[in-house]
């Protein structure tokens, strides 16, 4: 019996696939659980229980060969917590989860819920502004560099590195070739601080190097490690906020139903990064030959597991495509990935989130938005200019 290898010429990484995704997402999982991208010579896991079951098998989906597409930036990139597995990640991301239990980040609720007050405040006296650079970038990018104790004067390039890391995950075409001057920079900067330690003191980066000068870490990780804090913390997040914008912006009544029931804000904010995954996915190395769903995908394949896709899968969600703050069993999203590499960082952005939409909630009837205009990256689902007023 011959046996048909379900592929196709879909490039996810063309300006129109980039900017609206979800028809290729859906004709990708109408394929196969695993499709063969001619364009990229790997395989892309569309539906959802076969991109969670990929995230619950790191000893065949293994990460250490880095979690890109381009085996240039793979190399560079492999050794720290996204790019390991366990022994070592485990080692690596007890280190860093630390600064993120839930223990943890109660010590800092106070200190966001104040920072989320002062930027509605201001939002509300302006308001009209524009969503993506004057609220959604402007909170992360003033507390994330505050919590890490990074250098003040080092704080102007931290979007412009966020954005050339995730760019990095695609293929080596124009836009990851566009930031890699911008990520040399990074880089180089990262080096200087772990060296010079310019850090402050009892800051999560000065946890860090302690860690590191106990042994605990290689001393050579400790730059990759910094750049661990920070990168996944500053994207994700802007894209996150500006979706909650524009979507209950764009949803009045259930707008409306947050503002009389606060209790609602955490699956609001669930359904938020299903409907709008902010990173597409990530890719994985096959150590062994492994069946999904009756295919069987041969041992050093490349395999990009799609998160965004399997958020809108009709297998396994009821109208994927609706957005529904009070979807039932949203929290089983794959937004942060699951399993072992869940993200790290996810504790953090959910206190960013709820903060916010808290007090917007608070202090505004309706919110309005208009044209929104997404970016083109290859890795970061996000919005690039959002006008906004907030009515009160």
């Amino acid at each position: 019996m011959t046996v048909t290898t379900p592929a196709t010429e879909i490039d996810l990484y063309t300006d129109e696939s980039v900017l609206a995704p979800y028809e290729n997402y859906r004709e990708l999982r109408s394929i196969g659980p695993a499709v063969w991208m001619e364009t990229y010579g790997a395989w892309a896991v569309p539906r959802y229980r076969e991109v969670y079951e990929a995230l619950h098998d790191h000893e065949s989906f293994s990460s250490a060969s880095g979690v890109g597409l381009s085996e240039e930036l793979n190399r560079v990139m492999a050794g720290g917590t996204i790019a390991s597995d366990p022994p070592e990640h485990d080692r690596i991301r007890r280190v860093l989860g630390r600064q993120l239990t839930p223990k943890a980040l109660r010590h800092h609720q106070v200190y966001v819920e104040q920072r989320a007050t002062a930027l509605v405040d201001e939002l509300v006296e302006r308001g009209s502004f524009d969503a993506v650079t004057d609220f959604a970038q402007t909170f992360p990018v003033g507390l994330v560099p505050d919590l890490l104790g990074w250098p003040e004067a080092e704080r102007a390039n931290l979007l412009d590195w966020a954005a050339a890391g995730f760019n990095a995950l695609g293929p080596m075409n124009e836009r990851t070739l566009a930031g890699m001057p911008v990520l040399k920079g990074l880089w180089e900067f990262l080096g200087q601080l772990a060296s010079t330690r310019d850090l402050r003191p009892d800051s999560w980066g000065a946890n860090l190097v302690a860690a590191v000068d106990a042994g605990e870490v290689p001393k050579e990780l400790l730059p990759t490690l910094l750049g661990d804090f920070l990168v996944p913390s500053l994207d994700t997040t802007v894209s996150s906020l500006s979706a909650a914008i524009w979507l209950l912006g764009t949803h009045p009544e259930q707008w409306k139903q947050i503002r009389e029931d606060h209790s609602l804000i955490p699956n609001a904010f669930n359904e938020i990064v299903r409907y709008e995954t902010p990173a597409r996915g990530f890719c994985r190395l096959l150590t062994r030959d492994r069946e999904l769903d009756g295919l069987t995908l041969p041992a050093g394949s490349r395999v990009f597991l799609l998160y965004a896709s399997a958020n809108r899968d009709e297998r396994f969600w009821e109208n994927p495509d609706d957005f529904d703050i009070r979807r039932p069993n949203v929290a089983a999203h794959l937004a942060f990935g699951h399993g072992l590499h869940g993200c790290v960082g996810q504790g953090l952005a959910r206190m960013e989130a709820h903060a916010l939409l808290k007090e917007l909630a608070k202090r505004v009837e309706r919110i309005e938005t208009g044209e929104p205009t997404w970016r083109r990256h290859n890795t970061i689902r996000g919005l690039e200019a959002l006008p906004t007023t907030l009515h009160v």
